[in-house]
């Protein structure tokens, strides 16, 4: 008989042993802190898979296959059902092209941990006898007491100061006096996938996790971002007030989850001491759902899935996109998709600029004086990236942040393989809860840690595969490198150089909204913003490319990137997209990052200024993040188109923009050289 412990943030959640194919469980009551009655483990249990992402049946019953595979293959193996591992180091083996994969480590050829990393977290099933060759020791260091049992839930209508209730299920450790608090607020449901946040209870917190407005048990409308300000401020009072609070209260969560920590720190609300902030939601023409003014049809999934008064996933799988996303006008969209209204869809589509609707959902702007320490997480592929990229802008100057930015999708910390795109085996990380633990313990509790002696920025160069540091962002050291739009006589065709030519010339493409060119994603897998090959979609004609010689040394770009672009046209509004690839010898072009903009919204997003035909207007756009190498042999990319469709309804060309049932087909024409030199401005580090 083999014994195994199952752990999340070091706390034992199960014992599970291995008899011949049977495997046995006895999983962890938090109210007791017993482990339960000795029963069998099945496809149906969702105990550890609600806690850490792993399935742990599946592990204990391929142990000994995987262990075989090594033997005779000890530089990685692929099963017959397809499972694929590769040798990380001489202990280490990482499962590849999966989400949330099952790595494992091993000793003398015996499998002895599975390890499965998540966006904020990291689960761990430990073979007995063998703990203390894994993470646990780290966190034994951290805390040497026992954890806390967690008291049965209570659940609160917590008042706001309108009068509208919000629904609040609050979990508090079995332990004398009032204890810091941990607020998760969210628009998926209180009740629904609770698991994870038993670890910060049973270390010694209370935990509130709270429907926001118009979501699930609570009252008021549903406007996402609107009242998030107001409600989180009023929530922490709330929490501060009562018997049970010490007054000190930090916040958790990603994405929406994310956006409401910084929407109540924009507040200047004196109770909440830290935030653990994973991909957070941005301002919305910054970022969704009206990123530089256009309209995200990529976060439709999104918006069905929280449509009704509940949270319902299946909502975002559709095989039908292309005909939803042709729907004209947009307030007849979800009626025809959905069979019924949005509210908040048809509010969004009403207000065309950056009206007061739009204004109250940026925390950015209405940030006062009082900063919130804040540990900041995202990745270079994360479709809120913008979002974090406000954040960093708004901490630039504040020292009291720990950065740590991966080669990760939205879904965080979770693949090393990503649309075809393949991250080094180092990709994802088995620390970042103990960062996490480390960074409440030091900001709410006081806790002399060291965690604030640490980089400031911990971040991971592609290409290379490594993870480096820094003491800000953006890194301090690199050097700017400005790229020049040139022509080359080839159609759509253009060189990138770092001389502007002294000759003016153009490049013109026809953009006709009837048939925008693709940004690729899958619309249902509700990720926007994933590397893809756009070698094919780059042979369209309204798709103009401007590519570097063949490299002959690596060059490494960290940060953001700004197209200074000059445009013209035979119409009064269009869109501009621009990306940045990563063309191999094969001529394989890789999206990395990419930017988006209305024209009409060049100067601000308060109201719109059309062109002139045929007048040169200048137009800035800032791309998401990254941290990549072009080796060698490669060349860095940058095209310029006006349509993405799946990211954004495509600009029709009009006045009435994306929401125009009219159609013009528009000539535009990108300056370049002379006193019109369109480029992009790069950071390279030295």
């Amino acid at each position: 008989m083999e014994r195994w412990g199952f752990y999340l943030s070091g706390i034992q959640y199960g014992i599970c042993e291995k008899e011949g194919e049977h495997i046995y469980h006895q999983p962890l009551n938090v109210e007791t802190g017993e482990y339960g009655e000795k029963r069998e483990l099945t496809k149906e249990e969702e105990w550890y898979k609600k806690l850490g992402k792993m399935d742990v049946l599946d592990d204990l019953l391929h142990t000994e296959e995987y262990e075989r595979a090594l033997a005779g293959s000890p530089e990685g193996f692929q099963t017959a059902a397809g499972t694929r591992y590769e040798q990380k180091s001489e202990t280490e083996y990482v499962e590849r092209e999966i989400k949330f994969p099952q790595d494992f480590l091993v000793e003398n050829g015996r499998i002895i941990a599975f390890v499965t990393p998540a966006r904020d977290c990291c689960s761990l099933l430990v073979r007995e006898g063998y703990e203390d060759r894994t993470i646990l020791p780290r966190w034994k260091e951290m805390y040497q007491e026992p954890i806390c049992r967690v008291r049965p839930v209570q659940t609160c209508m917590v008042p706001m100061r309108d009068g509208i209730r919000l629904a609040s299920d609050i979990y508090l450790p079995q332990k004398e006096g009032p204890v810091p608090v941990v607020l998760v607020r969210t628009p998926y449901g209180k009740s629904k996938d609770a698991e994870p946040y038993y670890r910060f209870v049973q270390r010694g917190f209370g935990v509130v996790i709270q429907d926001v407005r118009g979501r699930e048990d609570s009252e008021g409308e549903w406007l996402p971002m609107y009242y998030e300000v107001e409600d989180g401020d009023d929530t922490l009072n709330w929490i501060a007030g009562q018997p049970w609070s010490n007054g000190d209260a930090a916040m958790t969560g990603g994405s929406y989850l994310g956006y409401v920590q910084w929407a109540a720190a924009a507040s200047g609300n004196p109770h909440l001491k830290a935030m653990l902030s994973s991909v957070c939601s941005g301002s919305p023409f910054v970022d969704v759902p009206r990123r530089g003014g256009c309209f995200n049809s990529g976060m439709l999934a999104w918006a069905f899935a929280v449509s009704g008064q509940r949270m319902d996933a299946e909502k975002m799988v559709r095989d039908d996109w292309d005909e939803v996303l042709s729907i004209r006008p947009l307030e007849e969209l979800a009626p025809k998709a959905l069979g019924y209204d949005v509210p908040f869809l048809r509010k969004w589509i009403s207000h065309m600029d950056c009206d007061e609707l739009w204004q109250r959902g940026s925390w950015k702007e209405r940030f006062g004086e009082r900063r919130v320490p804040a540990l900041i997480m995202s990745g270079w592929f994360d479709d809120n990236g913008m979002g974090t990229t406000e954040a960093l802008d708004l901490y630039a100057d504040y020292d009291e942040k720990k950065v740590i930015l991966g080669p990760w999708m939205h879904s965080g910390n979770a693949n090393y393989d990503i649309h075809g795109f393949a991250l080094g085996n180092n990709a994802l990380r088995y620390d970042m809860d103990l960062i996490c633990f480390a960074w409440l313990e030091h900001y709410v509790n006081g806790v002399d840690n060291g965690i604030e002696k640490t980089p400031k920025v911990e971040y991971y160069t592609m290409g290379s595969n490594e993870w480096k540091s820094a003491e800000n962002w953006p890194v301090p050291g690199t050097k700017e490198l400005v790229l020049y739009l040139d022509g080359d006589g080839a159609e759509n065709r253009g060189r990138l150089t770092t001389e502007k030519a002294s000759a003016a010339g153009a490049d013109v493409y026809r953009y006709a909204p009837k048939d925008p060119p693709v940004h690729i994603i899958d619309l249902s897998e509700n990720e926007l913003e994933v590397p893809e090959d756009y070698t094919e979609e780059e042979k369209r004609k309204d798709i103009l490319c401007y590519s570097t010689e063949v490299l002959e040394q690596d060059l490494t770009i960290t940060g953001d990137a700004l197209a200074k672009i000059y445009i013209s046209s035979d119409c009064e509004d269009t869109d501009l997209v621009v990306r940045i690839t990563d063309v191999d010898e094969n001529g394989r072009s890789m999206k990395l990052a990419d930017g988006v903009l209305s024209v009409r919204y060049r100067n601000q997003f308060t109201y719109p200024e059309f062109m002139e035909p045929g007048k040169v207007y200048p137009v800035e756009i800032r791309t998401t993040k990254l941290s990549h190498t072009f080796q060698k042999g490669h060349k860095l990319r940058v095209t310029v188109t006006s349509g993405a469709e799946n990211f954004i309804f495509p600009n029709r060309n009009t006045r009435d923009g994306f929401n125009s049932v009219e159609m013009k087909t528009a000539e535009n024409r990108i300056h370049r050289g002379g006193e019109y030199a369109s480029r992009v401005v790069l950071r390279q580090e030295i």
